[in-house]
């Protein structure tokens, strides 16, 4: 866990992607909760690069990100097209067991955050069986609606305030799980919100992960449409097709990726959606 900060941050249009491997990024997730400053941890995915080129609040809530990790093959590919220093695909669900690991052997409260309330819960009671010493102090499923002004989650900020955590793990969806936890961060600070998608349901058993082949051909996706048609197919089948012109503009705009060394800031203003 004493992984060296990572030097280099790259920009995928408007989406940082941090050059780390699972061992860094836990480094970095324990330099921020031991320094007691907080903050978001994200984890983009060929959706979430459409999705920051239509919203603007998807857009600041990357831009201010701690810490950003390539989720899904598809990105994984196009850094190393790009020529960018991202060695390894990093998961918000990749991080979900090794970071209670983490959390466990330092006594680290831990909050639970999203899913289903039966799902959270079961996700929690597996979680306590497994790993030594986890200490989850709070689990939650509210509904929440990003189109209404902040005051209506004023209740899902102080539940969460009042456990203490150290680790908010939050497992919303996207773009509500990103948008919602940099709204948060400061109220919640020195927690560290780590949105990690479906980690919870993976972990609860009631969704499968694809096999880790499946995963490294780049086909995560049909494996996950095949067993959530009805949720899935807007994001893979509507949304989906809309990658290719898009990496196609990132592949074109090569010669200007940005790397911001040794660098936590966006460029300024929309500069970075240029990019693409």
């Amino acid at each position: 866990m004493s992984a060296a900060l990572p030097s280099v941050r790259a920009w995928l249009g408007p989406v940082p992607v941090d050059a780390v491997d699972l061992a860094q990024a836990l480094g970095r997730i324990e330099a921020m909760i031991g320094g007691g400053t907080g903050g978001t941890v994200f984890t983009p995915n060929v959706d979430h690069l459409l999705l920051a080129h239509n919203d603007a609040a998807f857009r600041e809530a990357y831009a201010s990100a701690d810490l950003s990790l390539v989720d899904g093959t598809w990105v994984l590919w196009l850094c190393r097209l790009l020529g960018l220093p991202v060695r390894q695909k990093v998961s918000g669900s990749d991080l979900v067991r090794p970071l209670m690991s983490f959390a466990g052997a330092r006594e680290l409260r831990v909050y639970l955050l999203g899913a289903a309330p039966e799902v959270a819960r079961r996700a929690a009671a597996v979680l306590a069986a497994e790993i030594p010493g986890v200490r989850i102090v709070g689990t939650s499923s509210p509904w929440i609606d990003m189109s209404q002004p902040p005051s209506f989650r004023d209740s899902v900020r102080a539940e969460v305030r009042a456990a203490r955590a150290d680790l908010v793990l939050v497992a919303l969806g996207a773009p509500k799980a990103e948008k919602f936890s940099h709204e948060c961060r400061d109220a919640l600070r020195p927690a560290v919100l780590v949105c990690i998608g479906a980690g919870l349901d993976f972990v609860a058993g009631t969704v499968r992960r694809a096999p880790r082949w499946v995963s490294a051909c780049g086909l995560e996706w049909l494996f996950r449409l095949a067993q959530e048609p009805r949720r899935l197919s807007r994001r893979y089948l509507v949304r989906g097709p809309r990658a290719l012109p898009l990496f196609v503009r990132l592949l074109g705009g090569r010669s200007r990726a940005r790397l911001a060394r040794a660098e936590r800031t966006a460029p300024a203003g929309e500069g970075a959606s240029r990019s693409a």
